[in-house]
């Protein structure tokens, strides 16, 4: 498909495309799934066997259509560009974005070989054969689709960071439809904290959000400075950041910078899904999941996303690859 759906003027064609490398198996829609957690997410759309995604180019705003044209076991990964022309350094640098977003390069044949060594773990890896760990492109997206969510449930945090993406995030309108871009640290540092609050944002979440944007632009806090650290140093750095705590810094770390060694701490959700993956209430307690995450080693952080994937594929919003259950 080289355009998006038809409007009373016609279809909205594609301006530019590019191939994307990728390492089999690859599944486009279970990771897609796994990076939107809720399929309501405003900025990272699954429609039509497509994801798409607003990025904000040096040309100004410009949608991203990613698509398989092959099979999981053979992917031919596409990303078609939407929304007016773009240079081949910007071409160039969307390719590198969506490389971050989904991961298809990510070489997952040691999780699982170490997978299929545990009975408990062999039906989700061959269901979700192909699901690579997904990454929030920027270390301000990561940081503000963390905060919200803080010691609440995930509807909650999701609805949130929904206003959030209303009241501060741009919009590029095609056709007759209208695509949500996430907010720029610039525009979340110039509102007041008041402002943040309106979103539906505690007064110490809200200050929290505002002071993260503010160092960012200021340089003070950057991905450069976390992806040069081991985990355990860049998680004190995340720690010394008001209002950030250690579930907060190991999921920055895990779904921004890719850290797999990394489970979450006290991810009572995480726990519950992993609990439902393994088929036993009992295995979300701390001393069984704790014996497991030491046995996946470094590998460990992909649990979080295999088992967020398990239960969205058992709610119908991921299709099981052939072969599984």
């Amino acid at each position: 498909m080289e355009s998006l759906p038809a409007c009373e003027n016609g279809p909205v064609a594609v301006t530019a495309w590019f191939a994307i490398p990728t390492a089999p198996p690859f599944s486009l829609e279970a990771t897609v799934r796994v990076l939107q957690r809720r399929p309501m997410n405003r900025v990272n759309r699954w429609e039509d066997g497509r994801y798409l995604r607003v990025l904000l180019t040096a040309e100004g705003l410009r949608l991203v259509a990613v698509e398989n044209r092959g099979t999981v076991d053979a992917p031919d990964l596409r990303g078609l560009v939407f929304g007016g022309p773009v240079s081949p350094q910007t071409q160039e640098q969307l390719g590198v974005t969506v490389q971050r977003l989904l991961g298809p390069a990510v070489d997952v044949a040691p999780f699982y070989r170490m997978a299929r060594r545990d009975p408990r773990l062999r039906a989700a890896v061959a269901s979700l054969r192909g699901l690579k760990p997904p990454r929030f492109p920027t270390l301000f997206e990561t940081i503000a689709n963390v905060i919200p969510f803080q010691q609440v449930s995930l509807a909650a945090g999701d609805a949130v960071v929904g206003r959030l993406v209303e009241r501060f995030g741009e919009r590029l309108r095609l056709g007759d439809q209208v695509y949500d871009a996430f907010p720029r640290p610039e525009r979340v540092a110039a509102a007041d904290v008041a402002a943040l609050r309106d979103v539906g944002l505690s007064r110490a979440k809200a200050a929290t959000l505002h002071d993260v944007a503010r160092r960012i632009l200021a340089g003070e806090l950057s991905e450069a400075r976390l992806e040069a650290l081991p985990s355990a140093a860049a998680m004190d750095v995340l720690l010394a950041l008001p209002g950030i705590g250690p579930w907060s810094a190991g999921l920055i770390l895990l779904r921004g910078l890719r850290r797999m060694e990394i489970f979450p701490d006290g991810d009572v959700g995480a726990a519950k899904n992993l609990g439902q993956l393994l088929g036993s209430a009992d295995a979300a307690r701390d001393g069984e999941r704790r014996a497991l995450l030491a046995q996946m080693g470094d590998m460990c952080g992909y649990l979080y996303f295999y088992a967020l994937g398990w239960r969205l594929m058992h709610e119908g919003l991921i299709t099981p690859v052939p072969g599984g259950v």
